[in-house]
């Protein structure tokens, strides 16, 4: 390893690293704002600039490798006035803006200015503007402050795939932009704003309404899909201002999609804050005691194997333990957290997880796509499957609806009967699997949630068991189920599915049709067909006046994710904690109280009166529960149902990727991207490889 000696200091370092990373090792701060460590290296801006002996002048630190006796000067009078000069001619056309920039306080250009800025200006010639440019309803463009450090463009065209920015004119005259004036069509494109060094980028929905400084910040996780990205919520008192994201290697590294930082305005709107009870046809503001009174008098009136619970796909493991509990006090059997009707098997944990885990696509040399499109579904997983193919040596092959992918992918067929040729060793991707080293699949909710979801379930068991998968490879799992709800591995861990005898979501809607159920507990399920919940008394209880709620007979108002304190698991099963940043508006409580409560109501009284009674009633449940923020590698057994299967072809689970929960269907922002980004973005447009 290469020896060099930073401000008389030696240091030995790993091969191919740059001067600008060897002195961030040896504990010196290098200025810079065109350096990104998950970016390709530009070298634009010029602030990094350190002295190194026998070089006749000052080198680019973040471009420079280190080699074997390098003498580097990073805090000599040339080096310091080096900086001055380069941050003087940085501020020449840059505005006086700080007082109304939305990235004050956080901006790169205000921190390197205190430190290397100089008192006065020098020139005299007329300062250059530069026209905004549209980007779309999620960025604010003030383009008059970019220092052209081209992070944005290379975000763009290197993490998001979608290569719509780049650089026009040359000199003084060089503008960042789109080229044509449409908006940026990427999921992932509020990371611009993260990574914008100055206030050129910033969030639109987020514009002049607070400062960094007036914000509560806390640590939560996200849950409007099933990656489970760490994010921080700022807020200021009752109101969630906005939701950015934290750092986690092995996850969202430091990204997150821009449903996840833009929907928050969604909890502000259409929320249920006090109980309400349906009288004379129409719901009316009521109090806990009436809306539980109401519920007994029809738990009283029936038995328990005609009430039914389903748990929606935002629901936290403490409210579907405690709605478990409840149901089996009940003595009802007819419970289930699969509201899409997904065909997972709860018996063999390996076989609803995604067992590679998001960080380990890194290692996979090919992959199989069936059934899904994780660019809408799990945006981050398909940043890192994007990221593990500009590496290279990495074969991916999709069957189902083609669609463009950010990198290029082999369609390989639309339906179930191009897996059986794979299975079978008679299409020519059986080739690419078969010479892999670490081959892995993943199968989305669109192969799952059909009739024969549980025969496609058993056959692509056996591809992954033909092809090596599993078991060629000491600790590599390549099976793997995509999720696209936060709730539904949760759900699965601890048993929130039929019991003996029980009826699954399908058949406790064919009973709420033919009478047989006359009582349906909703926690937080708005996508199930309330059409089909024929005469039954319905309990919805969740956070928004959503489709559940309109068929409610008694609605009970709960709390979201930034208003509790609850727990997730992600489709990894990396079991992780979100915790409260607002309280719940109203009269609106915690899930896994609120069943509580109702519990003594109807006489059943749970055996748990805090969270951290709950937490150790989930961990007695299943021991996944007690190792928050790792996974647990599963053992692999059989799963899945063999039977015929239909030949139609698999369909995407989701159709709006804005609006998939009722967070989403709630805020103004997503609305906007629906009518302007929602058919650009997920046209099909079958990027082959």
């Amino acid at each position: 390893m290469p020896k060099l000696t930073i401000d008389g200091k030696q240091i030995e370092v790993e091969p191919g690293l740059t001067v600008l990373q060897a002195c961030e090792l040896a504990g010196k701060e290098i200025p810079r704002f065109c350096y990104h460590e998950r970016l390709s290296i530009a070298g634009n801006c010029r602030m990094c600039l350190v002295g190194m002996e026998r070089s006749p002048k000052p080198i680019a630190s973040c471009a420079m490798p280190v080699a074997e006796g390098m003498v580097i000067h990073t805090d000599t009078p040339e080096v310091r006035k080096m900086r001055h000069g380069v941050m003087e001619f940085l501020l020449l056309n840059h505005p006086l803006d700080c007082p109304i920039c939305d990235q004050g306080g956080e901006c790169d250009l205000q921190d390197q200015a205190l430190g290397y800025g100089f008192d006065r200006g020098r020139t005299r010639e007329y300062r250059r503007a530069v026209k905004d440019k549209y980007m779309g309803p999620l960025i604010k463009t003030i383009m008059t402050r970019c220092i052209h450090c081209t992070r944005c463009v290379r975000f763009a065209t290197e993490i998001a795939g979608v290569p719509e920015l780049g650089t026009l004119g040359r000199g003084e005259h060089l503008e960042i932009g789109t080229y044509v004036e449409q908006a940026v069509t990427s999921e992932l494109s509020g990371n611009m704003i993260d990574i914008c060094p100055v206030g050129a980028l910033t969030s639109a929905p987020y514009a002049f309404q607070a400062r960094s400084w007036e914000l509560e910040k806390t640590e939560s996780i996200d849950v409007l899909d099933a990656v489970g990205s760490n994010i921080r919520v700022d807020a200021r008192g009752p109101e969630v201002m906005r939701v950015l994201p934290r750092l986690h290697e092995d996850i969202n590294e430091e990204w997150i999609s821009d449903k996840t930082r833009f929907a928050y305005d969604g909890l502000k709107r259409q929320r249920l804050d006090t109980p309400y009870v349906r009288r004379e046809g129409k719901l009316r503001p009521a109090t806990w005691p009436e809306a539980f009174a109401a519920i007994a008098a029809r738990v009283g009136k029936g038995r328990g194997s005609k009430i039914a619970a389903v748990a929606g796909d935002l629901a936290d493991c403490e409210s579907m333990l405690a709605l478990k509990d409840l149901m089996t006090a009940i003595g009802s059997p007819h419970l289930d957290c699969r509201q899409d009707g997904a065909a997972l098997d709860p018996a063999t944990r390996a076989g609803y997880l995604f067992n590679t885990t998001i960080a380990g696509i890194e290692a996979a040399d090919a992959c199989l796509l069936i059934g899904t499109n994780p660019r809408f579904e799990a945006s981050l997983v398909n940043a890192r499957l994007r990221k593990r193919f500009l590496r290279g040596g990495f074969a991916v092959g999709a069957i189902g609806p083609k669609t463009d992918l950010t990198f290029p992918c082999e369609h390989l067929g639309d339906g179930p009967e191009t897996l059986e040729a794979i299975g079978a060793r008679k299409h020519p991707f059986a080739k690419v699997l078969e010479a892999a080293k670490r081959p892995m699949l993943i199968v989305g909710q669109g192969a799952l949630a059909r009739p024969d979801g549980a025969a496609v379930l058993a056959l692509a068991r056996e591809v992954a068991e033909a092809f090596g998968m599993v078991g060629r490879d000491a600790g590599w799992n390549g099976f793997n189920v995509l999720h696209t709800a936060a709730a539904r591995v949760g759900g699965l861990d601890l048993g929130f599915v039929p019991g003996r005898g029980g009826r699954d979501v399908a058949a406790i809607l064919d009973g709420c049709s033919r009478g047989d159920i006359d009582l349906v507990y909703l926690l937080g399920a708005d996508e199930i067909d309330m059409g089909r919940l024929g005469e039954a008394f319905v309990v919805y209880q969740g956070h928004h006046g959503d489709h559940g709620a309109h068929r409610a007979d008694v609605i009970l108002p709960g709390a979201a994710y930034t208003e509790k304190d609850a727990t997730y698991v992600n489709t990894e099963g990396r079991v992780q904690r979100a915790y409260r940043a607002v309280q719940p508006p109203g009269d609106a409580r915690e899930d896994w109280a609120i069943v509580r409560a109702l519990s003594e109501a109807l006489g059943m009284k749970l055996p748990y009166d805090r969270i951290a009674d709950v937490r150790a009633r989930m961990a007695a449940a299943n021991p996944v529960f007690k190792s928050v923020g790792t996974v647990s590698p599963a053992p692999w057994g059989g799963f899945g149902r063999k039977g015929p299967i239909s030949p139609a072809p698999f369909q995407t689970p989701i159709e709006n990727f804005y609006m998939t929960d009722p967070i989403g269907r709630a805020s103004i922002t997503m609305a906007k991207c629906t009518e302007i980004l929602a058919k650009p973005a997920q046209r099909k447009t079958g990027t082959d490889g």
